[in-house]
């Protein structure tokens, strides 16, 4: 389980530190950071796919995602004495993610490419230092794989320094091109991890929608992130996972209705019936917002749980009184997977805050995103360049 979630320098998160439970949700007014927090955590699961540079250029570059203010704030600028100015740089330009552990932590250091040798690239980050350390903090002991510059270094057993690659290319991590199960079994272990982060962001419920269509069927044991195959993870559910938790689910939402995964020549669609009804309502039938919450029933069910689980804004046209039975469903999940829901509904918040989830509120100071009320931040430390 992640235990401390660590940004530095990525859009309006100059540094911040979270300290998570199994159980969390994040929320603040509009524009406090939520949606900066959600794609700090997708980069670092693009880490362990090899995409994160690519990942950044989406997002414009390395130059848009880097925090706009000044390296650190005066007291007299705190203060409201002094205007808000640029300072003179003590550190390098550097975007910094990681996230720590009982077992395991993990930093990188993104920064700008050297002006020479002239390239058509460079505008692309640089992969300037990765770390992977045993244990929640990072020390010099604790440290076990190490990569700075074009150079990977592993301890072995005995704990001397071996170096495992010495020509890595800048944008190529550590996680995905030294991971090897003889030579590197803890950063392949880490990289598979960090693959099977599962995140649900906003399904498509529109008339075309890949939900709304009838698909082959075939053991789902994951629902995917835009719900094609979601009468197959129903229907895998059903015959391997938690059914009784399903059709629970499904009656705590919509009372007296139940779920039907229909199987007609290898080919599988969802039927719903609801009391009063003659005839059961086919996924085409259904309205965004019943279809969205079936969906999210299909991803929090999940008979393959993952280690860890981020849902943004799952409010999403839904009506207020599905909130209290979905903040019910996700604390269910919860008890096997850890999870973090970003959401600006407060019933949701209210809801899940009862089921003892870590309640973390972002806002604004400045231009920064800090966190409400946080009275100690959890221990941290950055790698070194």
């Amino acid at each position: 389980m992640i235990t401390t979630l660590a940004i530095s320098g990525y859009r309006s998160l100059r540094d911040i530190k979270l300290g998570l439970a199994t159980l969390n949700v994040v929320t603040g007014a509009n524009g406090s950071g939520k949606s900066s927090l959600y794609r700090a955590l997708r980069l670092l699961a693009d880490i362990a796919q090899g995409r994160i540079i690519n990942s950044l250029a989406i997002e414009g570059g390395l130059e848009s995602t880097l925090w706009a203010g000044p390296e650190s704030f005066s007291s007299g600028m705190k203060k409201g004495a002094v205007p808000i100015q640029g300072t003179v740089r003590k550190n390098p330009v550097s975007l910094k993610l990681g996230f720590s552990g009982e077992e395991y932590g993990y930093a990188i250091d993104l920064g700008l490419p050297p002006p020479v040798p002239p390239s058509a690239f460079s505008s692309d980050p640089e992969i300037k230092l990765e770390a992977l350390w045993t244990g929640p903090v990072l020390t010099p002991r604790a440290l076990f794989a190490e990569r700075k510059g074009p150079g990977v270094r592993i301890r072995d057993e005995k704990g001397a320094w071996r170096p495992v690659i010495t020509n890595m290319q800048s944008f190529d991590s550590m996680m995905t091109e030294a991971s090897d199960p003889r030579d590197a079994p803890e950063l392949l272990a880490m990289r598979d991890r960090m693959r099977a982060w599962r995140f649900y962001d906003h399904f498509r419920t529109d008339p075309e929608a890949p939900a709304r269509r009838r698909q082959i069927g075939t053991y789902t044991p994951v629902l995917a992130s835009d719900g094609v195959d979601f009468a197959a993870a129903l229907q895998t559910i059903l015959e391997i996972g938690d059914e009784a938790g399903l059709h629970e689910a499904v009656h705590d939402a919509f009372p007296g209705s139940s779920l039907e995964v229909a199987a007609t020549d290898g080919y599988f669609e969802v039927l719903m019936h609801q009391h009063g009804l003659l005839r059961p309502l086919r996924s085409t039938e259904l309205s965004d917002g019943t279809l969205r919450y079936l969906l999210l029933i299909a991803a929090l069910l999940s008979p393959r749980a993952p280690e860890l689980m981020i849902l943004n804004e799952p409010e999403t046209s839904l009506h207020p009184s599905l909130l209290p039975p979905l903040a019910r469903l996700i604390a269910r999940a919860a008890r096997h997977t850890q999870t973090i829901v970003v959401s600006h509904a407060e019933t949701l918040v209210w809801e899940l805050a009862a089921e003892n989830a870590r309640q973390i509120t972002l806002e604004k100071q400045l231009g920064e995103t800090m966190i409400k009320e946080d009275d100690e931040s959890p221990p941290w430390v950055w790698p070194a360049r």
